[in-house]
């Protein structure tokens, strides 16, 4: 869903009412330039692992899932404590 919005001025800073439909939950969004665009969205959820989860929603992985080697099921020898 697009539409059309009016920009105007709030002291210094130029602004734009978000129209009803479109509008965010909360109180703060993050806000980034994308070439000639704006996107404004939610922030992740807070929590102890917030910054861990987003990072991990996003990570590239490590390996290939077939780059590791098979490993037998060998019995466990004796240990010594």
């Amino acid at each position: 869903m697009s539409r059309e919005v009016k920009l105007f001025r709030n002291g210094r800073n130029q602004a734009v009412r978000i129209p009803r439909e479109l509008e965010l939950p909360g109180k703060v969004a993050i806000m980034r330039r994308e070439g000639d665009r704006l996107v404004i969205e939610s922030p992740p959820p807070a929590g102890p692992n917030a910054r861990l989860l987003a990072f991990l929603a996003t990570a590239e992985p490590l390996a290939e899932p077939d780059a590791f080697p098979d490993i037998g099921d060998s019995p466990a020898g004796p240990v010594e404590i």
